[in-house]
């Protein structure tokens, strides 16, 4: 096992390296940069203030030695300076972190409480009314974008009934630490984290049933049941656990990818995270932001595949990574 995640570790580098290069290059590439992005709305603004500037922070260098600077830097876990919100984009990031976990972590809760029981009951109950309706579910979350069910959550919930708040993570004149707060951290959290979860189980359902009506015929489970073993027993002690194995090994996987993936949620609910975040900073040029940001999107990946790899080898006893 040791060895196996120091091997992973060793190829997730030049791997961090070749996506933080190109990511960089594209950033460079954009029209306009961080200052230009600053002073767009400032009419006042001369070109050579502008100018000066972008010579102050070293933005007419050439690439390759703002890239060096950057990277130097970012090994040491200093990702530089945020022209735009003047601060360190570490102490930026840190800021945001928390709702964008809070946010993933939940919505990957939610997306398994829905999904593995219908996914249970359409595979158990194959072209029973239960299998239809539950596979009409998943053809209308399949075809449904998840902006336009986000947008109809906030519509319904927020603006005509009012059950809900309509943008932030928090309620700002609530004291922190208190259970008010926790309880307005609740309200703020539930439309995003349904509208994701709702849209987000499409794949674990049709996964699920398709793999339990596939066990259904197998010689094992035949075997079982000539044996007089009891139906319900034969669904939870053969079939589930071995369709349930791969949805295991599929959860770090799934935490990191919602993590990395939040940008329309997040935009949507006015969510501050880092998601909302990346497209202020794409739109206001602060590539440093975004170059760390996707930096950090890509290592969630790498680190969430080899989560998983680790989460499989738990659960099945029969596979071992060496």
């Amino acid at each position: 096992m040791l060895k196996f995640i120091l091997r992973r570790t060793l190829i997730m580098i030049p791997q961090l390296i070749l996506l933080s290069l190109v990511i960089f290059v594209l950033a460079k590439a954009m029209p306009g940069d961080a200052v230009t992005g600053a002073f767009m709305g400032n009419p006042d603004a001369t070109p050579e203030q502008i100018e000066k500037i972008r010579e102050k922070f070293g933005l007419n260098d050439p690439w390759y030695v703002q890239y060096g600077r950057w990277i130097g830097k970012a090994v040491k876990g200093d990702f530089g300076q945020s022209y735009t919100h003047q601060q360190p984009v570490t102490t930026l990031i840190a800021g945001r972190v928390e709702n964008t976990v809070l946010l993933s972590l939940f919505t990957a809760i939610m997306i398994y409480l829905i999904a593995i029981p219908l996914g249970i009951v359409a595979g158990r109950w194959t072209d029973s009314w239960a299998d239809k309706l539950i596979v009409t579910y998943n053809y209308v979350a399949f075809a449904t974008p998840l902006f336009v069910f986000a947008l109809l959550m906030l519509f319904i919930f927020a603006f005509l009934l009012g059950w809900f708040p309509y943008g932030g993570s928090v309620d700002i004149r609530i004291e922190s630490g208190t259970w008010d707060y926790v309880v307005s951290r609740a309200k703020h959290l539930f439309l995003p984290v349904m509208s994701a979860a709702i849209i987000g189980t499409v794949g674990t359902i049709q996964y699920l049933r398709n793999d339990i009506i596939d066990q259904k015929n197998k010689d094992y489970v035949k075997t079982a049941r000539s044996k007089g073993v009891p139906e319900g027993r034969v669904y939870t002690r053969h079939i589930l656990r071995n369709s349930l194995l791969p949805i295991a090994a599929f959860l770090g996987y799934e935490i990191t990818g919602l993590i990395s993936g939040s940008v329309f949620i997040e935009t949507i609910f006015s969510y501050q995270g880092l998601g909302q975040l990346f497209i202020q900073s794409i739109g206001l040029r602060d590539f440093t932001v975004v170059t760390a940001l996707v930096l950090i999107s890509g290592t969630a990946v790498v680190v969430g595949t080899m989560l998983s790899d680790i989460i499989l080898s738990i659960v099945d006893p029969r596979i071992r990574i060496e």
